[in-house]
């Protein structure tokens, strides 16, 4: 069980290094510039897969870590 854990925790590194930022010019915020940059924005094509498999890891993780505390 724990060489499966490991396994997922690597798989849910790599899927979370692959997501696009969300938050581009998060300075410029800050400094006042990107007014749009919390405009609502729609995820399409490998974006959706991508977040919604990234979701399904860590609900996996979160089981394993789960089930092995009993």
């Amino acid at each position: 069980m724990d060489i499966f854990l490991i396994i997922i925790s690597i798989l849910l590194i790599v899927i979370v290094l692959l997501q696009s930022g969300k938050a581009e010019g998060t300075s410029q915020v800050i400094q006042g510039g990107n007014a749009d940059l919390f405009s609502n924005r729609k995820e399409r094509g490998g974006e959706l897969f991508v977040s919604r498999l990234t979701m399904t890891i860590g609900m996996l993780f979160f089981l394993i870590c789960l089930f092995m505390t009993f």
